[in-house]
């Protein structure tokens, strides 16, 4: 199950770079709104890492990085979520995913369900870390496994199907 599909790794001298940023943030104000309308379903589905990760994997991380940063404190600016106690640990997930998924897109240069798990649980790897040294709570890196699994679900084959449709 491989997408041949074209990548691309923008830098930060391409207007199109800071596009791609406003559309992401775009994205991820609308997008939190319809999960939040499920119980929970901001916890569950991590509506902010589907973005970020079909983004990174299609347009490069500094792209993705930019909207990673921006996206906690534009959804926190108008709606007031995340709350503010855990919009930096809640930027430095969303920017390891960038990173991580547009340097694994750089370095396979296609898209393949395997690749995207591996994205996905390198990330988490990463998180469980970061979280334990930001915050020296274990249970909720573990949460983002067993109360989350279906937002990593989601970011494996939404992203697949995003990149498999924006073939472009």
């Amino acid at each position: 199950m491989e997408a041949s599909i074209r990548l691309y790794s923008l830098s930060y001298s391409e207007k199109l770079t800071y596009l791609a940023a406003a559309l992401f943030i775009a994205c991820n104000i609308a997008l939190p709104q319809l999960f939040h309308l499920i119980p929970q379903g901001g916890i569950i589905f991590s509506p902010l890492s589907l973005v970020i990760m079909a983004g990174a994997y299609k347009l490069g991380w500094r792209a993705a990085l930019l909207a990673a940063v921006a996206s906690p404190i534009v959804n926190h600016a108008l709606f007031g979520m995340p709350a503010a106690d855990v919009m930096t640990l809640m930027a430095v997930k969303l920017s390891l995913l960038a990173i991580i998924a547009g340097l694994a897109a750089q370095y396979f240069k296609s898209v393949s369900l395997p690749i995207l798990v591996g994205v996905v649980l390198t990330v988490k790897a990463f998180e469980f870390f970061a979280e334990f040294l930001l915050t020296g709570n274990v249970a909720a890196t573990v949460a983002d496994f067993t109360i989350g699994w279906p937002g990593l679900l989601l970011q494996v084959l939404g992203t697949y199907a995003i990149l498999k449709i924006w073939k472009s």
